[in-house]
């Protein structure tokens, strides 16, 4: 098993998160976002954020993350990319454990994602992880290509 580690995020590694993330976006079928990604827009964000996140470290390198966004509601919105390269290595479990010990932490009583339908990985790692399908968003996501594309939302409760 590859040598990682997974700790919080600090707003110092906003820049590399953002790299990361332009780099998933670049592949243009995990994530939401296409390119172009603005890295110094970007990058803001994740500084003002680094609190709500986790990454996953490799040799000084972020090879993933995971953010959840904390709603009023008592619940938290996941959202995680990890590096291709690291893929299949248990870095996604790694991180989604983090999330939901950082969600229990915060007093969230439930987490909740999107993930596109045809992410058949992601969905067996969030089913493994206890997340289960809550919906389905039918051609819900407009591609740039013009697709247009299914979401299923999965949801843990404690």
């Amino acid at each position: 098993m590859a040598e990682f580690e997974v700790r919080a995020a600090r707003a110092g590694d906003a820049r590399a998160m953002a790299e990361i993330f332009a780099a998933v976006a670049q592949e243009r079928d995990g994530i939401a976002t296409e390119p172009p990604v603005d890295i110094q827009e970007r990058a803001a964000m994740f500084a003002r954020s680094a609190d709500m996140s986790v990454v996953a470290v490799a040799g000084g390198r972020i090879v993933g993350m995971l953010h959840v966004e904390p709603s009023r509601f008592g619940f938290g919105e996941l959202a995680m990319l990890v590096d291709r390269d690291w893929r299949g290595r248990g870095v996604g479990s790694a991180l989604v454990q983090a999330g939901i010990d950082w969600s229990r932490g915060h007093g969230l009583h439930k987490l909740c994602l999107e993930v596109f339908a045809h992410n058949t990985a992601a969905i067996a790692l969030y089913r493994k992880s206890g997340f289960a399908e809550e919906g389905r968003r039918v051609r819900h996501y407009r591609r740039a290509s013009g697709e247009l594309w299914d979401s299923i939302v999965m949801g843990l409760a404690r």
